[in-house]
């Protein structure tokens, strides 16, 4: 029996002289770092990885597809259908630059979207129709396929704008298609509402996940936990069971369970929310993980946290229940190790400086 944890953000991307973790009780955490072999390998994008993880490969994948696969309360798309996400941002220039950043689950409505997608319908009816599937994650079907490079919104969130424009055969029909949907959603009375209450509007789309799944998915795992819809999605696609993940039930079988908590909280340097999320995981999953590990309960573990400095990779095995000579880890102690990685742009190499430890 095997687990396999993948956690986005987990490693704290920004490097401080008072570490981020500091004053947390994490002993779980330490004891699986510090019996396990860890390594934390070059910068490789969140979704490519889990991609992966279920057979997929590519610089394309159609992740928009699975996205919407993986909506809760949506019917499933149909066979052979196009799609793009389509999600709400908010554009603001800073020291010359246009950055994007995204909305927060509970920053917008569902009536708020419901609104500016009738008013996108409206518009660009040649090209699709957008639908919201919550308030902040909006799709656009497409009526025919598209020859496209988009860049993944998590990517883009708080960088310039301009090294991640559409690429490809039809880069202008979504360059200026996004061009439009901004100037729309700016002027939309609703967006004008929220700049006057002191609220950040939306005034622009951010489109990407272009693609077609050419190949299935292959299930990595007999049970897959997850509450995000790429997750959820490419489970229903390789036909694995899915449920929310559940530790007794992991323990109990071969499972991928992806945590997800601390993604959008390292993305949006919100450092409270970081530190609220790692205290949750720690009592949910690294201290009973530990004692399962002590206990010989489980056979491997595999810890994959995937972030802007890097990747963090610890693997366990129940030998290492054994090796009394392996002292606990501080996570505060690997952050520190973990040098701040530059600013990726869709042309710049990614670092290649891994480090290697036991």
């Amino acid at each position: 029996m095997q687990i396999q944890l993948l956690i986005p953000g987990l490693l704290w991307p920004v490097a401080t002289l008072l570490g981020p973790a500091s004053g947390l009780a994490l002993d779980g955490l330490a004891d699986l770092l510090g019996r396990g072999r860890r390594q934390v390998t070059a910068f490789e994008p969140y979704d490519r990885q889990l991609a992966r993880l279920f057979g997929l490969h590519g610089d394309t994948l159609p992740m928009a597809l699975l996205r919407r696969l993986g909506e809760a309360d949506a019917p499933a798309p149909e066979p052979g259908s196009q799609w793009l996400c389509a999600d709400p941002v908010n554009l603001s220039f800073a020291r010359e630059h246009l950055l994007l950043q995204a909305f927060p689950d509970d920053e917008l409505d569902a009536a708020e979207s419901a609104e500016l997608v009738a008013e996108l319908n409206g518009l660009f009816a040649d090209l699709g129709h957008f639908e919201a599937c919550t308030s902040t994650r909006w799709y656009l079907r497409l009526h025919r396929p598209t020859a496209v490079t988009l860049y993944p919104l998590d990517d883009v969130t708080g960088r310039p704008v301009k090294h991640f424009l559409p690429e490809g055969e039809d880069a202008r029909l979504w360059q200026r298609t996004m061009n439009e949907a901004q100037i729309v959603l700016h002027n939309h009375a609703r967006s004008r509402a929220r700049e006057a209450a002191g609220e950040r509007a939306v005034n622009s789309l951010w489109l990407w996940g272009a693609g077609a799944l050419d190949t299935p998915p292959q299930a990595p795992a007999r049970l897959v936990q997850a509450t995000d819809p790429i997750s959820i999605g490419l489970a229903r696609a390789a036909g694995a069971p899915v449920s929310a993940p559940d530790l007794r039930s992991a323990l109990a079988q071969d499972t991928l369970v992806v945590l997800d908590a601390l993604r959008k909280p390292a993305q949006q340097l919100d450092l409270d929310a970081w530190r609220r999320g790692l205290e949750a995981l720690e009592r949910d999953w690294f201290a009973p993980l530990a004692a399962a590990v002590r206990r010989g309960e489980l056979h491997a573990l595999r810890l994959i946290a995937p972030s802007d400095r890097g990747t963090l990779h610890l693997d366990l095995r129940r030998s290492a229940r054994w090796a009394f000579w392996r002292k606990p880890y501080a996570f505060d102690a690997l952050l520190k190790s973990v040098a701040p990685a530059p600013m990726q742009m869709p042309d710049a190499a990614p670092p290649t400086n891994p480090h290697d430890t036991r």
